[in-house]
């Protein structure tokens, strides 16, 4: 994983680089091969070793956070408990060498829970945007691609039938001016295909959310397909897929215009959607709130009032950790 960037672009490629080592070395086994492969990128330069002891840090100092989570939140303590079955010696061994073992057990705790740094099938990704960052892609005269905040798509070979896209993870709207070859994104076990219109998806957690926007969109998955219509919506996952008809689009798409809209949404899916468009994590330890039901709108450039809101509405109290957590008890 060469950096090939100058100035902060170095920096921030490095600390990038240094994450996925380290969720690298949290999940499977680690061959020789992957030691030798680190310690080569480790020893690189003393900013590569800094970036890496950094990143080590930062989870050893949120480790009380994560055995917290892992206490009140029982989806949380069940994805943790999956995770860690399985072989484990060669990676405990191969860690004690690389960064030490205490400090990855606490990358296998956070890893899934946190979700701070890009998850495996994330990587190799040809276009990317930061959090809180949207990006605007022509890629081609006719399509057009916007990505939100923590995005990540690949291209799609040009052995493919259809062209198109694969969304990683994140979000992005396409829009194909007038009618022409279809198009299509791919996202966990389905795709999304349209010959014209507009339409939106969403990949997140195992979830997969399609909107029409304008025209139709065919929504292909193992379980059915759904031929969807403007303000349509098909979500699916790795063995079912729904449809749900007449969706409020102003809220679906308010990311586009620079915010959040809510409409009597659960406070914990609040903070979820909070937490991809601010930098850290936002961590909500009161259980009696998360259903509490929230509307409101709040700008993407600003979520730190929107914080200050819902703190002050929900009576919450609020602890600072490093790396940018916030834990709300």
């Amino acid at each position: 994983m060469p950096s090939t960037t100058t100035g902060q672009g170095t920096t921030d490629a490095l600390r990038e680089e240094a994450r996925i080592w380290l969720s690298r070395l949290a999940v499977g086994e680690v061959r020789q091969v992957d030691l030798q492969a680190f310690k080569r990128w480790q020893h690189a330069s003393p900013a590569h070793a800094a970036a890496f002891e950094d990143a080590r840090r930062q989870w050893q100092a949120m480790r009380p956070v994560i055995g917290e989570l892992l206490r009140t939140d029982p989806k949380i303590a069940a994805r943790h408990d999956r995770m860690m079955q399985g072989p484990r010696v060669s990676r405990r061994a191969f860690l004690g060498t690389a960064a030490g073992a205490a400090a990855i057990a606490g990358v296998a705790v956070a890893y899934p829970p946190l979700g701070l740094w890009p998850a495996p099938g994330e990587w190799g990704a040809d276009y990317r945007t930061g959090t809180g960052e949207q990006q605007a892609i022509a890629w081609t005269e006719r399509v057009r691609i916007t990505l939100n905040t923590n995005t990540r798509i690949r291209r799609r070979t040009a052995a493919d039938e259809i062209p198109g896209i694969d969304l990683l993870s994140g979000e992005a709207a396409i829009d194909l001016a007038g009618v022409g070859t279809a198009f299509h994104v791919v996202a966990g076990a389905g795709r999304a295909v349209a010959e014209s219109g507009r339409f939106e998806v969403r990949n997140l957690a195992g979830s997969v959310c399609v909107t029409c926007v304008e025209g139709s969109v065919r929504v292909e998955h193992p379980a059915g397909i759904r031929q969807l219509q403007a303000r349509q919506q098909a979500i699916y996952d790795a063995m079912s897929i729904g449809f749900q008809a007449r969706i409020e689009l102003d809220e679906v798409s308010a990311w586009r215009r620079g915010e959040l809209l809510f409409r009597q949404r659960p406070l914990a899916q609040v903070v979820d959607e909070i937490n991809r468009y601010r930098p850290g994590r936002i961590v909500l330890m009161a259980v009696s709130k998360r259903e509490q039901p929230v509307s409101g709108r709040f700008r993407i450039a600003v979520l730190d009032e929107a914080i200050v809101q819902l703190q002050h509405t929900f009576d919450l109290q609020a602890r600072t950790f490093p790396a940018g957590v916030l834990v709300l008890s």
